[in-house]
């Protein structure tokens, strides 16, 4: 069964490709922005850990500035491969902080994030999923991958429930 309960004293934060280049193109994008905004400023009022990436930053950007500014202290890494965690320089950043449990936001659901979350599960973190700061271009594919991770173990859930 799984763990339903978050820890703030075990837990980080993992803030996944809000670039604008990307983001205008996902579906419901201004509610994904918005929560991961509220996330962002979550773990900065609760200085809690916080690792940013960046698809491609040289041609994609970089995330969006709303969430930067509650994110100071968090190093921005740029990435080319769509696995956050298969990253060797994201895992060791993950891996150093010694939480167990990740909140993953960001885009797109169905790519960057699911694989992130299934290498994450698989190297035994429990993962935390706010659908609604999380998004893809077509919203059935959000869904579909969603699903699929509920299944693989990771929990759904949303912001306002992650806030209390």
């Amino acid at each position: 069964m799984k763990n339903f309960k978050l820890n703030r004293d075990d837990c980080l934060f993992l803030f996944v490709d809000l670039q604008g280049k990307i983001l205008k193109a996902i579906h419901n994008n201004e509610n994904v922005l918005k929560n991961s905004v509220i996330l962002a400023k979550v773990s900065e009022i609760l200085n809690m850990p916080t690792i940013l990436t960046a698809q491609y930053p040289k041609g994609l950007g970089s995330n969006e500035e709303v969430l930067r500014k509650h994110l100071k202290d968090s190093k921005e890494y740029g990435k080319l491969s769509f696995d956050c965690y298969g990253d060797k320089e994201i895992k060791e950043a993950i891996d150093s902080v010694g939480k167990k449990q990740i909140i993953v936001c960001g885009i797109e659901s169905h790519i960057c994030v699911y694989q992130t979350v299934r290498s994450l599960l698989g190297g035994g973190y429990q993962v935390f999923l706010p659908m609604d700061a999380l998004g893809s271009r077509k919203e059935e594919n959000h869904l579909n991958a969603l699903k699929n991770l509920d299944q693989m173990g990771a929990v759904v859930t949303n912001t306002e429930t992650i806030l209390f």
